[in-house]
């Protein structure tokens, strides 16, 4: 194939606007769609999975893989490191399957220039406000890390012109119905198209 044939998409969003919620109902419906699993440096939150929701290793463990060059994308954020294998990314575009990231804007910026065929995808809350509201309602952070997150969200919203779509989350089924739309378009681009039915695309003289 002269392409890979899976895609790429990037799920970027300000702590607290929902973008984990959206993401995990997307995976349920649709399983065709696999979730790169970021490693970091922050502990585990209550429930929490190594292997499942993170790979959670140690600031040593991190620093080997950046010098190794086994990271597609890295940054900190709020105190702690996250990246993205890129051994997985890899291998998931060439077998087909598309594949998304759950990462912030610096770190999609990264995967652009190694990647700038994905697609990008800016989760927005409907306002501050309701971005409090549900970081208070978590109920898995301390008053001052929330506060630390608000001052934050600004600088991360202003990003989101960056991205291809914008979806706002105010009503979820809405934002979850927005997001399927957009990953079920991406699968009916023409490079898409071409690579995954190659045999049928040649068939036509295509």
């Amino acid at each position: 194939m002269s392409e890979p044939a899976g895609n790429v998409f990037i799920i970027v969003a300000p702590s607290g606007a929902g973008k984990s919620s959206l993401v995990n109902a997307l995976l349920a419906d649709d399983p065709s769609l696999a979730l790169s699993i970021s490693c970091t440096t922050r502990l585990p939150r209550e429930g929490e999975v190594d292997g499942r929701d993170y790979r959670f290793v140690s600031l040593s463990q991190f620093a080997d893989l950046k010098k190794e060059n086994k990271l597609l994308e890295w940054a900190q954020v709020h105190d702690n490191f996250y990246g993205t294998p890129r051994d997985r990314i890899d291998e998931a575009i060439s077998a087909g399957n598309d594949i998304l990231l759950e990462i912030d804007w610096q770190g999609a910026r990264q995967v652009r220039q190694l990647l700038p065929n994905v697609i990008g995808i800016f989760i927005l809350p409907p306002s501050i406000a309701t971005l409090r509201e549900r970081l208070q309602k978590r109920a898995t952070d301390s008053l001052q890390v929330i506060e630390k997150r608000l001052r934050a969200a600004g600088d991360e919203i202003s990003h989101a012109p960056e991205f291809e779509y914008v979806i706002i989350n105010q009503v979820f089924s809405d934002a979850l119905a927005e997001l399927k739309t957009i990953i079920a378009a991406a699968k009916l681009r023409y490079s898409s198209q071409r690579a995954r039915q190659q045999l049928r695309f040649e068939q036509l003289g295509l």
